[in-house]
């Protein structure tokens, strides 16, 4: 791709004819009020946070408590992501897979288009051109948003990097992704407005060979931010494919140890296994540090020196408020102290925000995330549970100071890990590439009392990618083998693992103390990158000697330790026989390379 050069951000009195075309033929569809074209500036941030608070859209929190900060309220019907109303369009339908959505493409246009017909009437349409990385970096990718919500537009000034730099790029022959999106609610001739404007009916759809992305409906972020989930993912993983790197849901960050050695490391964890946690840790063994580099989505690609690097596309945080406090992620509320919009949070009596799992007791005289007074007797949480705060990675107290560098960092370990009571080790190595590609394939997480469905029940969620691989995911772990082939041939190959903070004792608790004593794992890992401690292979994978983890001064003794480093036969093979009906559902597309690790597991199993 071509680069951009380091050059200022101005003001373009011509934008380039190509998008120039797109947006004029959107606005001749959705036929708005006015075409604002956005620059990402401070300034404009300014005004549409003016605007939102004149229309109801946010309020101010208390100044002196949280600066500059905001909580907006969203129609109890667009708190979440709709996955059931989002989909992949591929030409093929066997391309997007048994784990998407699909519509055939024409059949899609057909149907939005007549929803979208002058959908922004009374409304402004925003023209927001955004980079995906670092815009100097070779592994940035760009876009361009349309949109007439202005929550949209100043979160996306929160999450991506905005700026006129990108139409410079386009004018120059840079490739780009087509977003659009529309909260699907048209103003007639002097109707007022409501606080947060959305449709019933909503769509989040996906064309990947045009890489584009159009959404109707939602003003709900996971819906509506489509340089995120919507771009970083679907469409990036795509791209991926096509281009020959990675596109993943992992957080990354550089871990030090005491003698000063840096280590980088990404990591894929489902919903509710401890992400953000453990992207944001304090370590609790002395000499340690942990840097945020980032904390939902990386990308990686192999360097001209053999070598996988990985950047963060993003340049804000979306997270989900409920259970983050000081005691759960002191990092992460030090980095809403203030430059934060909250939505769906509830309000305390003295301007400020609270939700379920901040404090306890509960303060009394909360507005709840409703706009109405708390009933701590109704039963109904303050907050919704999933709740988010926006907010710019730069005010993160633990990020890197290169967090923005346009080369990335080198890769030296891969991180999977889900929520198991039991059956997964604490901790475990894979034996190679293609085996770490299988513990990635067979990721499962048990459900908890906030997610839809039975508690405990199990979800597979191979490389916590189901939600968001954009083609068949029989393919994706072809490619994932693909890129190991790649390294193992001309350069260089991170070692892979396998975590599981959430062994359950015969009382139900959780028996490793987690937080930050992941660090102990995480220092087995560094040992075991530099040579200097050896394993045990089990037929699940490569768990730590007893005495190689580090447990002097935890709240755990070395039987029990050993304990959750056991792997269970009986346990095992029963979830390989799970795992083995999970993965058969990708076909003849399952690769080779997966069949024989699943044949090689069995047969560990009976030896």
């Amino acid at each position: 791709m071509t680069l951009l050069m380091d050059t200022p951000t101005t003001a373009l009195t011509t934008p380039p004819a190509d998008v120039a075309q797109w947006v004029e033929s959107w606005a001749e569809i959705f036929t708005p009020s006015e075409v604002v074209w956005c620059d990402g500036s401070a300034r404009e941030r300014h005004e549409l946070i003016e605007l939102m608070q004149q229309t109801g859209t946010i309020e101010p929190l208390n100044p002196d408590i949280r600066p500059y900060s905001f909580v907006a309220r969203s129609e109890p019907t667009d708190v979440a992501r709709v996955e059931s109303r989002t989909f992949v369009c591929s030409e093929s339908e066997d391309d997007a897979g048994p784990t998407n959505n699909w519509m055939a493409p024409e059949d899609m246009r057909q149907e939005l288009l007549a929803l979208k017909a002058g959908a922004m009437a009374g409304r402004t349409m925003y023209v927001v051109p955004f980079s995906m990385g670092p815009i100097d970096s070779p592994m940035a990718r760009y876009g361009v948003q349309i949109t007439d919500s202005p929550y949209v537009v100043v979160s996306l000034h929160l999450m991506v990097r905005v700026s006129n730099r990108i139409l410079q790029a386009i004018s120059s022959g840079v490739n780009w992704v087509k977003c659009v999106h529309t909260v699907g609610a048209p103003l007639a001739e002097g109707e007022a407005d409501v606080a947060w404007p959305c449709n019933d009916t909503k769509y989040i759809s996906h064309f990947p060979e045009s890489r584009e992305i159009w959404s109707f409906g939602s003003a709900y972020g996971g819906n509506a931010l489509l340089p995120k989930k919507a771009f970083a993912l679907r469409i990036a993983s795509v791209m991926a494919r096509d281009e020959g790197w990675l596109a993943e849901h992992m957080l990354l960050v550089r871990i030090t140890s005491p003698e000063g050695k840096q280590f980088h490391m990404v990591a894929a964890f489902p919903s509710a296994c401890g992400k953000t946690n453990f992207a944001m840790m304090q370590p609790t063994l002395p000499g340690w540090s942990v840097e945020t580099l980032g904390d939902d989505i990386s990308w990686l690609a192999i360097d001209s020196n053999g070598r996988l690097r990985a950047i963060n596309p993003e340049a804000g945080f979306f997270g989900v408020a409920p259970g983050t406090s000081q005691a759960t992620n002191p990092v992460a509320m030090d980095t809403l102290w203030g430059h934060t919009i909250f939505t769906n949070v509830a309000v305390t009596e003295d301007g400020d925000v609270w939700w379920e799992g901040m404090s306890k007791p509960a303060p009394t005289g909360l507005t709840n995330w409703r706009g109405e007074r708390h009933d701590p007797e109704s039963g109904n949480p303050a907050a919704h549970p999933n709740a988010r705060f926006t907010v710019g990675i730069e005010q993160c107290p633990s990020l890197a100071e290169d967090w923005d560098s346009p080369d990335g960092v080198v890769i030296d370990a891969i991180i999977f890990g889900g929520r198991r009571s039991d059956t997964v080790p604490l901790v475990m190595e894979a034996r190679d590439w293609d085996h770490g590609v299988y513990l990635g394939a067979t990721v499962a997480s048990e459900k908890t009392a906030a997610a839809e469905g039975t508690v405990g029940e199990l979800r597979r969620d191979p490389f916590a990618m189901l939600p968001f691989a954009g083609y068949h995911m029989g393919d994706y772990m072809s490619h994932w083998l693909q890129i190991g082939e790649k390294l193992r041939t001309h350069g260089t190959m991170p070692r892979i693992f396998q975590v599981n903070w959430f062994q359950k004792d015969e009382h139900g608790r959780f028996i490793w103390p987690g937080f930050g004593e992941n660090i102990r794992v995480v220092d087995w890992m560094v040992k075991r990158l530099e040579g200097v401690v050896g394993a045990r292979d089990t037929a699940l994978g490569l768990t730590p000697h007893t005495d190689d983890l580090d447990i002097d001064g935890a709240e755990i003794d070395t039987h029990t330790l050993e304990g959750l480093l056991q792997v269970d036969p009986a346990l095992a093979a029963a979830d390989l026989d799970a795992s083995e009906e999970f993965l058969g559902t990708f076909g003849a597309k399952l690769p080779e390379g997966i069949t024989r690790q699943l044949e090689h597991a069995r047969a560990k199993l009976q030896a």
